[in-house]
């Protein structure tokens, strides 16, 4: 065999070596990563640099930077099971209604079903107020089947909040019932200013009497205003809005986030239809804290008291009301539809609409800041009222009134009992109040603080 021959035949023994370590080292990768596909991220498994300059590399060679994990929550029925001991079923029977002329009661039934659940170790239970409307005391059952007694400590219609407090009585309950009512675990209250609209959350309560039942959806809005229960006129701000299936029976159920807190009590549903599928609404577990042991201490909870209606100045407002035909093309505010005689509001002097004897519109103060603080949207009054004041403080008013800006402080003052409340001859309001129409961007004047 010639020279160049044995060149050429050790020149491809060479390339065969070559190519089957090259194949093996592919086979061997492939492994890895599937390893790593199958088991999730895997740990650091080298480190360059010192503390100024630090280099990490994962097993599947990307930057430890740049490999990004997701966080994930416990499973939906992890979250179930933990909370389901704490929620529970409950059933009131309202005093049934007099007949003004006869004096005689109603022989019509009054049931509310609900929902609540277990705030504290005391006994406490949380739920909405038109689920035991104007009852003294409600039948609280839970999951297990074990029935209390509950005695109804405060009830809050404008935020649509009762609190009520389990009777533990000995001729009543074993001590068995009464330890595993100690032994229950309270559902931890959260911060409903940290959701974010997508955040994924679970509604708990006996839809329709359907008790351990479980829904689940994402917060689809925040920050809505929601027309308050038993028809006071007021409206509770900052609340949550989901897609997650509500339903009578649901009310006054928590409403959790994916840790399993509280972020909401399920209030209500707005639907298209006659039916109930349609947006569910739940009050903010801020406002729970807010009057929760004002509710527990006193019974009541006193809500500061302006006495307007206001709406959104949009420029179809503007165009069908007079007074505002020298204002700014930018002027944004809320504009002040009706007064209250002798309220705050009046007192301090803020203008409210007029109509004149040919029907047209003739506009009040357009009010453009609270406090130093614009506002453009009328829900911003009523939020701002509601988390930042209390009954006694000032609030100064910037308004716009005949081509001039001026300030305007009112006193607010505790709002006035409503008269459905304040006599109870007259017909309960119908419980619960299910299907609520929350104004649009573009609605009417909507009732102030």
């Amino acid at each position: 065999m010639t020279k160049n021959k044995l060149m050429l035949y050790s020149l491809i023994s060479a390339i065969i070596v070559v190519l089957s370590m090259s194949a093996s080292s592919f086979a061997n990768t492939n492994q890895v990563m599937a390893q790593t596909i199958a088991s999730g991220p895997s740990p650091i498994v080298s480190t360059v640099g010192n503390n100024n300059n630090t280099n990490t590399t994962t097993a599947s060679g990307m930057p430890a930077q740049q490999q990004q994990v997701l966080s994930v929550g416990p499973p939906l029925n992890a979250i179930f099971k933990k909370a389901e001991n704490s929620v529970v079923q409950i059933t009131s029977r309202p005093p049934l209604p007099r007949n003004i002329q006869s004096g005689t009661e109603s022989q019509r039934p009054v049931t509310a079903l609900g929902s609540g659940f277990i705030s504290d170790n005391q006994g406490h239970v949380i739920t909405n107020s038109h689920v035991v409307d104007g009852a003294q005391t409600a039948d609280v059952t839970f999951v297990n089947g074990n029935r209390f007694t509950a005695k109804v400590l405060g009830n809050d219609v404008y935020s649509d909040i009762a609190i009520l407090k389990i009777v533990l009585n000995n001729s009543q309950q074993t001590k068995q019932q009464q330890q595993a009512l100690l032994s229950i675990q309270p559902l931890p209250i959260g911060n409903s200013s940290a959701i974010q609209v997508g955040d994924q959350v679970i509604a708990i309560g006996n839809p329709f009497g359907l008790s351990d039942t479980m829904t689940t959806g994402i917060v689809s809005g925040i920050s809505r205003v929601l027309p308050a229960a038993a028809g006071t006129g007021f409206s509770i701000p900052n609340a949550i809005q989901t897609d997650a299936p509500i339903n009578p029976g649901n009310s006054g159920g928590p409403l959790l986030n994916i840790q399993g807190q509280v972020i909401g009590i399920n209030t209500a549903i707005l639907s298209g239809s006659s039916g109930f599928s349609g947006i569910g609404f739940a009050v903010p577990s801020n406002t729970i804290t807010k009057v929760m042991p004002t509710l527990i201490k006193n019974g009541t909870y006193p809500h500061p008291f302006l006495g307007l209606t206001v709406a959104t100045l949009t420029s179809d407002i503007a165009q069908n009301v007079t007074g505002l035909e020298s204002a700014p093309s930018n002027l944004r505010g809320i504009y002040v539809d009706t007064i209250t005689k002798g309220g705050p509001a009046d007192k301090a002097g803020i203008h409210g609409t007029t109509t004149d004897q040919y029907s047209k519109k003739h506009v009040g103060d357009i009010i453009t800041t609270i406090d130093g603080q614009p506002v453009t949207r009328s829900d911003d009054l009523i939020t701002y009222i509601d988390q930042h004041k209390s009954v006694g403080d000032s609030v100064t008013f910037t308004v716009y009134r005949n081509g001039h800006a001026m300030d305007l402080k009112a006193i607010l003052t505790d709002r006035p009992t409503p008269p459905g409340v304040l006599i109870m001859s007259l017909p309960p309001v119908p419980a619960p109040p299910e299907s609520p129409s929350p104004p649009p961007p573009s609605s009417p004047p909507t009732p102030g603080p």
